[in-house]
């Protein structure tokens, strides 16, 4: 379909943007100043050092509003000499658009932001839109769509449904939709014991070997064996640690580093709890002290099939004709935190080449994505 924004243009505006989180580079700016002159009252909110944005086009108190989701700042590039093009050049070839943040996920940005245009052109009188557009996805994430919620809470704003446009297909476009993500849990562990000399280990209290236990122990259970919606849940040692560089001393201390992706049959707290129990089964055993620290947690989640699921689908299917699967695999995404203000699905490209070297993507793709946000759009308003 034809817009008055370009979405592969504004595409490699926005990819022109060296927005390593988490740098803005311009990125929200672009896009504040378009969809103010488009109409969209537009708030800026700043937490932490990370600029987001809010855009709502439509009252405040319409009877219904529907949000989308996405975010500007990208992980670094890499050396730039393993590229085949400049990673901020936006350089078109091959029918694809090339650079970093080119499928995670900019193209998905201009996407809904081209389409929520067109829509409020051609139906000014529908409903409202909301997009929230955030600098703070590729890291901590403490500061971007997290602070863009807590400024709606405080202001009155609201999405009845909303769609986090991530890349979301594997192979093909089209063929896959996300209804919800595993949870993920981080906690750092570590292990107190007596240092000594290693010729005389019954003096000490050897943390290293009590580590080893407990990872062999955390690694080697069997946590589930999936549910309904979810694969089995994933436990992996990430990373274990003494600092020491003397082979003839048992060190004080050990740490390690644990991460679990985990389905709807647990949650964040039921695993801490089983871990804390670990590891007092290896403090017994050892001798020694252990202590647990949660790093990062995002709660596992699923959207039920229904009206949102159905419109994604129905859009999806009229315009490239291929309906796609509801799927739960994958990392984490912003959906976790949205998923506490309304139902949330995603739906954007295909994510073969994100975080890679010559990140690329589909420009036919990137306008057929715009046609199926403004189909959603549509029927959401209906």
């Amino acid at each position: 379909m034809e817009t008055a924004i370009d979405p592969v243009e504004l595409t490699a505006r926005l990819v022109r943007c060296p927005s390593v989180t988490p740098e803005e580079a311009g990125a929200i700016s672009l896009l504040e100043h378009l969809l103010r002159n488009e109409g969209f009252d537009c708030f800026r909110i700043e937490r932490g050092g990370i600029s987001n944005l809010f855009a709502r086009w439509g009252p405040r108190d319409a009877k219904s509003v529907f949000g989308f989701n996405g975010h500007t700042d990208v992980v670094p590039p890499g050396n730039p000499d393993e590229w085949s093009v400049d990673p901020f050049g936006a350089e078109v070839s091959e029918g694809q658009l090339w650079g970093r943040g080119a499928a995670d996920m900019k193209s998905g940005v201009a996407a809904f932001t081209a389409a929520s245009i067109e829509f409020a052109r051609m139906h000014p009188d529908r409903g409202a839109i909301v997009l929230t557009i955030t600098g703070d996805e590729e890291a901590i994430a403490e500061d971007g769509t997290v602070a863009i919620l807590d400024w709606m809470e405080k202001n009155g704003e609201r999405m009845d449904a909303c769609l986090v446009a991530e890349p979301t297909c594997p192979e093909k476009f089209g063929e896959a939709m996300k209804i919800g993500r595993r949870g993920s849990l981080s906690v750092r562990v570590r292990i107190e014991g007596i240092q000594g000399h290693s010729a005389y280990p019954d003096r000490a209290r050897n943390p290293v070997a009590a580590m080893a236990r407990l990872a062999d122990s955390l690694s080697s259970a069997e946590l589930d064996r999936g549910t309904e919606n979810f694969e089995p849940s994933v436990l992996s040692v990430t990373s274990i640690d003494t600092g020491n560089p003397a082979s003839n001393v048992i060190p004080a201390s050990c740490e390690a580093t644990v991460n679990i992706r985990f389905n709807d049959s647990h949650s964040g707290k039921s695993l801490l709890d089983w871990l804390n129990l670990e590891a007092q089964t290896v403090e017994d055993a050892f001798g020694v002290k252990a202590n647990l620290q949660k790093t990062s947690l995002g709660e596992c989640f699923v959207t039920e099939p229904g009206d949102l699921t159905g419109l994604v689908s129905d859009a999806v299917l009229q315009t490239v004709g291929r309906s796609p699967k509801m799927s739960t695999s994958g990392g984490t995404s912003d959906a976790r935190f949205i998923k506490d203000h309304c139902p949330v699905v995603e739906f954007g490209l295909i994510g073969a080449t994100i975080h890679q070297v010559d990140e690329r993507v589909s420009i036919a793709d990137i306008r057929s994505l715009t046609e199926i946000y403004f189909r959603i759009l549509d029927g959401w308003h209906d």
